[in-house]
């Protein structure tokens, strides 16, 4: 109910009495913004009758009097004559006048500055608060009318980036980011609160600029120069106008969007929840096995991404990303020039090593290493490797990659591990000689190739027909724990 209109107990409530009362319940007793009011409320919010703690306990506007939800109230009320009451729990205001909950906004700002407050006190950094238009906002809205909208084929969120000299490899990766699902959902619904101490320090800020441009409805090439120069500055190896690698950069800007999202909060890096970390963060299981008494010794490691080694083959002959994945998590026998101490045997022993998934991202990102450094010579690896539009994880998984077929029937249900692609980033040309092309996904099965500036509609066929240097794919089922 609104108080333009609304509850006319609470407006003569207001006008007799003031905020005092309920900005004081509030502080104490619905968000405790200190520890003393934290102990307070555990300490003292119990119904005044029955002397219990009840789910739905209110305090009286008038004489700071709780009381359960329904009998209790209205004999208060009966004998008192007070109509209005604070919800210990939200901080909402009830009539008994009106028999309903009413709505002002200036207790609402009270309400939202003690839970800014509380966040903060607690270590949470910032409580998301969802955006509401200003007036001049609603001005402009009312002004303008036509919405942007997604049909079949619509190309809303597609923009070329102009290269700004040997930015491609920039370029791309800002393509892939724009479209990745998740990423995309909060960045749009505006949940980012910035804690940087003064303007351009904030790299994530720059992002979502980024996203309000990709889907402004502008279709001419944007000019990514605030993000270019953030990113020297905060990744110096990055510097310059030389070209870089574009696996590099990745990695560069999601630590940059991870260190910048928690900046002023008590979160730990290793056990983060943001956004980044939410839709990239998988967990590796390294098992090293002992040879002599198979004593096996456990470590688990983050990873953004997966590398995989490819292999010298026949110029004509190819492998698939099957292939290289099954590589990557076999058994490896390290040798005895690699022994390891084994705590079961207390000495070193010849052992071996294995990788498998622990824990599997929401975007599982593939790096087939095509760039070979030695000391003797530099070269790009030219050979194809066959990645499908579907790939299941399932086999790559702790604990289910040596299992028999016989054995999986002990499985209730089948994992649904299945990821599909939505972007592949190429590399064309030599390695001194270079430059980086994508292909994304917009929506549905609407597929693009971008190149810096030029946008150009493309097939399925023609992305899976590519080389390939990093490939992305996003899980079809999400659980949500």
């Amino acid at each position: 109910m609104d108080s333009s209109v609304g509850c006319s107990h609470l407006q003569r409530y207001k006008s007799s009495t003031g905020l005092e009362a309920y900005r004081t319940v509030h502080a104490w007793f619905t968000t405790p913004v200190t520890g003393v009011a934290r102990a307070k409320k555990a300490s003292s919010c119990i119904c005044h009758t029955c002397h219990r703690s009840g789910t739905r306990l209110h305090s009286c506007l008038s004489c700071i009097t709780f009381a359960c939800w329904g009998h209790h109230m209205k004999e208060h009320v009966k004998s008192a004559g007070h109509k209005l009451w604070v919800d210990l729990e939200y901080g909402n205001v009830y009539c008994s006048g009106c028999q309903d909950y009413v709505y002002d906004g200036e207790l609402l700002a009270i309400s939202e500055q003690h839970q800014v407050q509380a966040y903060k006190e607690l270590g949470l950094g910032s409580k998301f608060m969802p955006w509401s238009p200003t007036t001049r906002e609603i001005e402009i809205l009312e002004e303008n009318t036509k919405r942007l909208g997604f049909s079949k084929n619509s190309t809303t969120g597609l923009r070329g980036l102009i290269n700004l000299g040997n930015t491609c490899f920039m370029s791309c990766i800002v393509q892939v980011l724009i479209h990745t699902p998740l990423l995309r959902d909060y960045f749009l619904s505006d949940r980012h609160i910035c804690q940087a101490a003064s303007e351009n320090q904030c790299i994530v800020c720059e992002i979502s600029k980024l996203f309000q441009e990709f889907f402004s409805g502008i279709g001419s090439p944007f000019s990514p120069h605030k993000l270019l120069y953030m990113i020297w500055t905060h990744a110096h190896h990055l510097a310059g106008y030389e070209q870089q690698d574009a696996h590099e950069f990745f990695i560069a800007t999601l630590d940059l969007l991870h260190r910048h999202l928690i900046y002023k909060t008590s979160i730990q890096p290793s056990s983060c929840s943001c956004i980044v970390d939410t839709i990239f963060t998988g967990k590796l299981q390294s098992d090293v096995v002992c040879q002599v008494c198979q004593g096996v010794s456990t470590t688990i490691d983050p990873f953004w991404d997966i590398s995989l080694d490819l292999p010298a083959i026949a110029e004509a002959a190819s492998l698939s990303l099957e292939d290289c994945l099954k590589r990557f998590t076999q058994p490896e026998h390290l040798g005895s020039m690699s022994k390891i101490r084994c705590s079961h045997c207390d000495r070193h022993q010849e052992s071996t090593k294995q990788l498998t998934m622990q824990k599997l991202p929401v975007v599982a990102s593939f790096h087939l290493k095509r760039f070979e450094h030695s000391s003797r010579l530099h070269k790009k690896i030219t050979t194809r490797v066959n990645f499908p539009e579907i790939i299941d994880m399932t086999p790559f998984i702790s604990g289910t990659r040596n299992i028999s077929e016989s054995d999986k029937d002990m499985f209730l249900t089948d994992p649904d591990n299945k990821y599909v692609l939505f972007a592949v980033i190429n590399h064309i040309g030599t390695l001194d000689a270079g430059h980086y092309t994508s292909y994304i996904r917009q929506h549905s099965n609407l597929w693009f190739h971008c190149n810096d500036h030029q946008i150009l509609p493309a097939s399925i066929q023609q992305v899976l027909d590519s080389e390939g240097y990093l490939l992305f794919y996003h899980k079809q089922v999400l659980e949500y724990l």
